[in-house]
C-alpha cells in the first residue's frame, strides 16, 4: 500500500467535503445521477474509441493501483542486486552452464530479469544479450506509457464533458423558464455539478493515476536498465565485486549493495 497516495485522496477528498460541510447540510444537493452519467460514461465512451480495449481496462485498473505499493521499490531494487551478484558467483566458479539451474531454484518475481537470465544461461553472447535486454526494456516502457495516454486523455476529456452537462443543464432550464418553475433548480443543479465533477475526476482521479504510474514506469524502466547491464556483466564473466560497483553506480548511495555486509 502506497502511504503517501492514500493520504493525499484522503486528505483532498476530506477538504471537499469538509467545505460542503461547511457551508450546507443538505448534502444531496451536490449528488446528480444525470451529471455522473454525463462525466463518467462520456469519459469512457471516448476511451474506447479513442484507444484499444485492453488500455483502457488497464487504465481503470491504474487508478486503483496507484494505492498500491509501487512495483520497483528499494527492497525489492536491492534483492534483484543481489540475485545478480549471487549468479556472477556461480558463473565465476561453475561456468555458464550451472546458471540455468540456478535460475530455476530461484523465486524470481520479475518475468524481464527471469527472461534475461534465461538468456544468458542460454549462452548467447554479451553483445547479444544487450541488444534483446534493450528491446525488451524500452517495449514494456513504452507499453506502459500508452496506458499513461489513456489516463491523460481521460483527465483532458472529463472536464469538456463536464461543460456539456453544463449545456444540457441550461437547455433544460430554459426549457422550464415560464412553465414549470421547479424544474429550474434542478437543470441549474445538472449545470453545475457536471463542471464540478468534472473538474474532480480531472484533477483528484485521472491526472494523478497517470502521473503516478508514469513515475513508477520511469523507475521500473532504470531499474530494468540496471538489470541488463547486471545481465551483460554476467555474460562477459565479470567479477562479483565489479559487477556489484557497477550496479551501485545506478542505486541511491543509501541503497547501496555490499557483498561484505551479506556474508557476514
Amino acid at each position: 500500500m502506497s502511504t503517501s497516495t492514500l493520504l493525499g485522496v484522503l486528505f483532498g477528498f476530506m477538504l471537499f467535503v469538509g467545505a460542503i460541510a461547511h457551508e450546507t447540510d443538505n448534502y444531496r444537493s451536490f449528488m446528480s445521477l444525470s451529471a455522473f452519467m454525463i462525466i463518467f460514461g462520456g469519459t469512457l465512451s471516448t476511451a474506447f474509441m479513442n484507444y484499444q480495449y485492453r488500455y483502457v481496462v488497464e487504465a481503470l485498473k491504474a487508478v486503483i493501483n496507484m494505492y498500491k505499493k509501487p512495483p520497483a521499490s528499494r527492497e525489492s531494487m536491492v534483492q534483484d542486486v543481489m540475485y545478480l551478484i549471487k549468479w556472477a558467483y556461480v558463473v565465476q566458479s561453475k561456468g555458464i552452464v550451472a546458471l540455468e539451474q540456478e535460475v530455476k531454484a530461484t523465486r524470481i518475481n520479475n518475468p524481464l530479469l527471469k527472461f534475461g537470465a534465461d538468456a544468458v544461461a542460454t549462452g548467447y553472447e554479451s553483445h547479444k544479450i544487450k541488444e534483446i535486454m534493450e528491446i525488451a526494456v524500452e517495449s514494456a516502457y513504452e507499453r506502459a506509457t500508452v496506458v499513461v495516454d489513456v489516463l491523460k486523455n481521460m483527465a483532458a476529456t472529463a472536464p469538456m464533458f463536464g461543460m456539456v452537462g453544463t449545456l444540457v443543464g441550461m437547455v433544460v432550464m430554459l426549457q422550464n423558464m415560464g412553465e414549470d418553475m421547479s424544474k429550474i433548480g434542478k437543470g441549474m443543479a445538472v449545470a453545475l455539478l457536471a463542471t464540478l465533477y468534472g473538474v474532480v475526476a480531472a484533477r483528484m482521479v485521472f491526472l494523478p493515476a497517470a502521473l503516478k504510474m508514469e513515475q513508477n514506469e520511469g523507475i521500473v524502466r532504470h531499474r530494468n536498465m540496471m538489470l541488463a547491464e547486471g545481465l551483460v556483466g554476467i555474460a562477459e564473466k565479470q567479477s562479483p565485486r565489479y559487477l556489484q560497483d557497477r550496479l551501485n553506480s545506478y542505486l541511491d548511495p543509501s541503497m547501496h549493495f555490499s557483498i561484505d555486509k551479506q556474508m557476514h
